[in-house]
């Protein structure tokens, strides 16, 4: 029971929310790309197009998603009671690390549409 509730302060559930969400909200325009760079492709591909209309809903629970990890993650160590995870030093680093690596896949959800007409 102490372990679940050790999770549900770290903010570990908001970021997995919110790199899904962000994965999901560039799966129309950026991963139709990303594939094709690596070489696979496929009539497919063109499915995810399908996403698109989808993409704004999936932005906000990404950006919200974010807003809870960062309450979590930022909040100062007296909050935090002894034992837990997010009273641990390298815990918190690590937790520090992955936020800002989903928080650049979330801005790079919502940018890369409006920079992509600069390449065409």
């Amino acid at each position: 029971m102490s372990e679940l509730k050790s999770e549900s302060k770290s903010g570990r559930g908001s970021l997995i929310a919110g790199g899904v969400s962000a994965v999901l909200a560039s799966a129309c325009c950026l991963g139709p790309l990303v594939l094709i760079s690596l070489g696979i492709s496929g009539a497919w591909i063109g499915n995810l197009a399908a996403l698109e209309p989808y993409r704004p809903w999936f932005i906000g629970a990404a950006l919200v998603a974010m807003f809870f990890a960062w309450r979590r993650i930022y909040r100062p160590v007296q909050d935090c009671e002894p034992g837990e995870a997010c009273a641990v030093p390298q815990v918190r680093t690590a937790y520090k690390v992955v936020f800002w690596l989903v928080a650049l896949l979330v801005l790079t959800a919502i940018a890369f549409p409006l920079v992509l007409p600069l390449f065409y």
